[in-house]
């Protein structure tokens, strides 16, 4: 059976006070219902309007049902009957009219001042809030490039028209937000007391979320694990509407990363997962599945180097790309793995950081110029955009049409949370090329997209709107 918890007050200006106590409640209960206190019952002119005060109560977020209370109290506590009331400390020394109906049907009367970091939850929660105030326009590149933001408008519009394939890893983020309790008196650890933990669809998967909320038509294959986070993910993806095929492989789990954060800072990172490379027939099932898709525009390879993309299926699906003049873009990722964009032959686009592009040509010594033409020499990549974190991005252009390279600074100088940036220059990038674009224009909308990524924790898929509501930013 439920517990229920009712907290009952005026609540006029939500203090930590109040915080403190709602968070115990919550703790002690499955359910937390708080009743405010209405005009006609307070009749106080100096409090806050009834509205006011209950939308304070329904954003934190420990609460799960708020309402206005017309009422005595001792009739909604009759006709409810919620398993515990509870009050502040302050209460419990006086004679609390609460008491004799709940001790007639079982209920408890509980006290708290509540704890040290009652608030912990609400503010760190504000890490996944998206904040976009600090994007700023890079107004020297677009005079340059003489990009004009209603072009750049049509070309988002227009994503709707794109048929996209994305295959690769999937990868599920969660992130568990701490409150630090202090130093372990025993041995130099850290210790911390988990608060909430929030999951999100990571790897290839964002991917196929990214091109699916900007518009377009999305398939998605990977392999997964046969466990939870396969159903996690199919049902997020499905959610979305998009053309799902997850091949379940016994001998792996669905790749999971944790992320233990306190003060909007990651204090440690744990991977679960296997590295191996999928067999044989899962590569003849995807590529007869991929075969079947009709009129595709545009296959984006998003590789974390845990098996899915063999060299054998990249090869096949690369050549049937080319027959059919599909788009071609990639990112091979290299953090805590070891991957190699230049396994990538042919691609329209590809993403690498330095250090990936460093590791693909193994010179860690010459400059970008030179590494984009040996890596260009290798693979034959069209345009190579470089990502150099809060330097922006590189773009290497392969076919000198006109600028040989140029740089976009990063957009977003107060990043909250780094990991999706990659993610999201991919996807939109590309789909711009795709859709029509010239590179420099790609290239912009692209790091527009890890400016709108990096305002917020965790993969969040970005909506055409967001990009839109950025262009208009742009003074002409």
């Amino acid at each position: 059976m439920k517990k229920t918890a009712l907290v009952y007050g005026n609540f006029n200006i939500l203090h930590p006070g109040h915080l403190r106590l709602l968070k115990f409640a919550k703790e002690s209960s499955d359910y937390l219902i708080v009743a405010v206190n209405s005009d006609n019952l307070t009749k106080n002119l100096e409090l806050l309007d009834e509205k006011t005060r209950l939308d304070s109560i329904k954003a934190t977020s420990y609460v799960d049902e708020a309402f206005i209370l017309d009422e005595d109290i001792i009739n909604y506590i009759k006709r409810v009957k919620p398993s515990i009331i509870v009050k502040g400390k302050e209460h419990e020394q006086k004679k609390n009219k609460e008491e004799d109906i709940l001790k007639e049907y079982g209920g408890k009367l509980l006290f708290t001042s509540g704890e040290i970091g009652f608030s912990s939850l609400d503010l760190l929660n504000k890490d996944f809030q998206v904040n976009n105030s600090f994007i700023q326009h890079s107004s020297s590149y677009l005079s340059r490039h003489k990009i004009n933001k209603v072009k750049l408008e049509n070309f988002i519009e227009s994503f709707s028209k794109l048929n996209v394939l994305v295959i690769g890893d999937t990868i599920i983020d969660e992130y568990i937000t701490c409150n630090p309790v202090g130093m372990s008196q025993e041995d130099p650890t850290i210790v911390v007391t988990p608060l909430s933990n929030n999951k999100f669809i990571g790897g290839a998967a964002i991917v196929a979320s990214h091109a699916k909320t900007l518009g377009a038509e999305v398939s998605y294959i990977s392999v997964v694990g046969d466990d939870l986070n396969y159903t996690y993910t199919k049902k997020y993806l499905q959610n979305l509407n998009i053309s799902t095929k997850l091949y379940k492989d016994a001998t792996r789990p669905t790749t999971l990363k944790q992320r233990f954060r306190a003060h909007n800072k990651t204090l440690l990172r744990v991977n679960h997962l296997k590295q191996h490379y999928i067999n044989k027939d899962f590569e003849k099932s995807i590529l007869k599945k991929i075969k079947k898709i009709k009129d595709l525009d545009l296959i984006i390879f998003s590789d974390f180097s845990y098996g899915v993309l063999t060299k054998k299926l990249i090869e096949k699906i690369s050549d049937f790309a080319l027959k059919n003049n599909i788009s071609m873009a990639a990112d091979s990722q290299s953090s805590s793995q070891v991957g190699d964009i230049s396994k990538f032959k042919n691609m329209d686009i590809v993403t690498p950081t330095e250090r990936e592009i460093r590791l693909s040509i193994n010179d860690f010594e010459s400059g970008l110029v030179v590494l984009s033409k040996k890596l260009f020499k290798k693979s034959k990549p069209k345009y190579i955009f470089t990502t150099l974190g809060s330097e922006g991005v590189m773009i290497y252009n392969s076919k000198q049409d006109a600028l040989l390279t140029d740089n976009i600074p990063a957009l977003n100088n107060n990043a909250k949370d780094v990991s999706g940036a990659g993610d999201s220059l991919l996807t939109c990038s590309s789909m711009a090329k795709a859709i029509g674009a010239n590179i420099w224009q790609a290239g912009y909308l692209g790091s527009l997209a890890a400016a709108i990524q990096v305002s917020r924790v965790g993969n969040i898929p970005i909506k055409k709107d967001e990009l839109l509501n950025e262009l208009r930013k742009i003074n002409d």
